[in-house]
C-alpha cells in the first residue's frame, strides 16, 4: 500500500536546528533526553538525524513527537505534513494575557486541555477541566474543593491515540487507568484458544458474540469496584459499539447517577492514515489482521462516529491532540530548555 507524505519538507528540520545554533550531535542528545523522559526508544544517532534532514528517511511517530517538543513547533511547521484547517492560524494569546498570569505548569496544562471540546451542549468542558485541574492541584498540596468521584471513559478506534490521552489524564490526576487489554488480554486469548479460534482474533462473529461482552463486563466491574471506594478511574478501551448504543449509554449514566459519580465520556477522532501508522508502529499481534486487511478495516471506520449521549470530543487527526499532551507532560517533567 503506497502512502505519500503530502507537505513533507525535510529542509525545515535543518532550518529549525540551525535557528537554535545546534549541531546534529546536540540535537541527538536532546532527543535522547526527551526519549528518556517519555519512555520512548530513540537511538537519535548522527546517521538517523542526517537521514531525516536530507529526506532519505521519514521520521517515525516518536521521532516526530520528539522533534516537535525540542523545537516547540507543530508537525506542519517542521515540514512533516500539510496543516489542518485549525492549524493554519495559531491561536491568539490575547485572552490569556488578559487573565492573571499562570505558572508554566498551569499554562501547559491549560493549553493541553484546550483540545477537549463539548460533543453536545449538555457536556460542560469547564466541569471536565475542573475535575482534572482540581485533582492535579490537590497532588501539589494546593487546597481546592473536593469534587465528585468521576468515571472517565476514553474511547476511539485502534491507533486513534486514546491510550496516550488516557495516560496523560492519569499523569495529571493520579487516577488509576484501567486498560481493557491489560486487564483482559490473557483471559481473552485463552478463551479464544479454548473455542478453537485464533487467540488474536478481534474481527470474527465468534469474538464479537462470545468473548467481547465478557471483556467489557470485566472492565466495567473493575471500574465500579474502584468507584464504590470513592476512587475516580479512567477507562481506556475502543468503546465503539458501546458508545454507539443509546441503551448502553443510558444504563451507564443511570448507574453513575445512582452512585453519585460524574461520568466523563471522551471520544477521540483520528484520520485513517495516522491510525495505520500507529497500529503498524506498535506491532501488536492482535493487530495482524488489521494491518493485512487495512483497506477492509478502514472502510468500516465511521469518521462521523460520536457517542450517543453527553460526551466530549478530541480531534487527534495527525496526532495534534497528543502533541499538546506531549508538550504539557514534558514541561511538567522539567523539559523544554530550548
Amino acid at each position: 500500500m503506497t502512502r505519500g507524505r503530502p507537505g513533507w519538507n525535510p529542509e525545515s528540520l535543518s532550518k529549525a536546528r540551525e535557528a537554535l545554533g545546534l549541531t546534529q550531535e546536540d540535537v541527538g542528545q536532546e532527543l535522547r533526553d526527551i526519549s528518556e523522559r517519555n519512555r520512548w526508544n530513540l537511538a537519535a544517532n548522527f546517521q538517523t538525524l542526517s537521514a531525516h534532514e536530507t529526506g532519505r528517511t521519514y521520521p517515525g511517530p516518536h521521532y516526530r513527537r520528539a522533534y516537535c517538543l525540542l523545537y516547540k513547533a507543530t508537525e506542519p511547521q517542521l515540514g512533516f505534513r500539510n496543516p489542518l484547517p485549525m492549524e493554519e492560524a495559531p491561536m491568539s494569546d490575547d485572552s490569556r494575557r488578559a487573565n492573571p498570569p499562570m505558572d508554566p505548569d498551569e499554562q501547559a496544562i491549560d493549553s493541553a486541555l484546550s483540545m477537549v471540546k463539548a460533543g453536545v451542549p449538555e457536556a460542560s468542558v469547564s466541569d471536565l477541566r475542573g475535575h482534572v485541574v482540581g485533582a492535579w492541584q490537590r497532588r501539589r498540596g494546593i487546597a481546592t474543593p473536593e469534587r465528585s468521584t468521576t468515571l472517565t471513559m476514553v474511547g476511539g478506534y485502534a491507533g486513534s491515540g486514546k491510550s496516550e490521552l488516557a495516560r496523560f489524564l492519569g499523569t495529571l490526576t493520579a487516577w488509576p487507568i484501567l486498560d481493557k487489554d491489560s486487564i483482559t488480554r490473557p483471559m481473552v486469548e485463552q478463551l479464544l484458544t479454548a473455542l478453537g479460534a485464533d487467540p488474536y482474533d478481534r474481527h470474527s462473529s465468534l469474538y464479537a458474540e462470545r468473548v467481547k461482552p465478557h471483556e467489557y463486563r470485566c472492565l466495567m466491574e473493575a471500574a465500579w469496584d474502584n468507584l464504590d471506594c470513592g476512587i475516580s478511574v479512567i477507562l481506556d478501551a475502543p468503546f465503539v459499539s458501546q458508545f454507539s448504543d443509546p441503551a448502553w449509554m443510558r444504563r451507564i449514566f443511570n448507574k453513575c447517577r445512582a452512585k453519585r459519580v460524574t461520568p466523563l465520556i471522551i471520544w477521540v477522532e483520528c484520520d485513517p492514515d495516522s491510525m495505520y501508522e500507529y497500529v503498524q508502529f506498535r506491532d501488536a499481534p492482535r493487530d495482524a489482521w488489521k494491518l493485512q486487511n487495512w483497506d477492509v478495516y478502514a472502510a468500516g471506520v465511521d469518521p462521523q462516529m460520536r457517542p450517543a449521549g453527553p460526551h466530549f470530543h478530541v480531534d487527534n487527526r495527525h496526532g495534534t491532540a497528543v502533541s499538546l499532551a506531549d508538550r504539557a507532560r514534558d514541561t511538567l517533567m522539567g523539559g523544554g530548555r530550548w
